[in-house]
């Protein structure tokens, strides 16, 4: 049964990492940061929110989701790398939440149910990681 449960956690930790790291690759690497700021941020929210703000989350989140994703892949400093992540789960909800109250949860809520399974598991379970080598090489 341990296996069974180490190899979810595995599972679940390298699917939201996954997710994660496409999602930041694609803004960052293949539409550019000021591309999505431009495209999606500043077209969308203009009306909503400030430029400043904007800007800001743009490049944030793009980049949260990228180096979270790598690390998840990883699983280096995992636990710093989910509390990241949720935030950047809590800002899309926000904004798409001032944007239009009914909107398509299906951006946030597979990752969040992810992201909070691996918060709620025991780290101990995820034997399949560089935070679990070192700690084992700490002993």
């Amino acid at each position: 049964m341990i296996r069974n449960q180490q190899a979810a956690v595995l599972i679940i930790r390298l699917l939201l990492g996954f997710i994660f790291f496409f999602q930041g690759f694609g803004k960052v690497f293949k539409f550019g940061l000021n591309n999505v700021y431009e495209s999606f941020f500043l077209k969308s929210y203009t009306d909503l929110l400030p430029d400043f703000l904007l800007l800001f989350t743009a490049y944030y989140t793009s980049i949260v989701e990228l180096i979270g994703g790598l690390l998840l892949i990883i699983g280096f400093k995992r636990d710093i790398a989910l509390y990241f992540l949720g935030s950047v789960l809590v800002i899309v909800t926000i904004g798409h939440g001032i944007k239009d109250p009914i909107w398509d949860l299906s951006h946030v809520m597979y990752r969040s149910i992810l992201l909070v399974s691996l918060l709620l598991l025991p780290k101990s379970l995820d034997k399949f990681s560089i935070d679990f080598l070192i700690k084992k090489t700490d002993k």
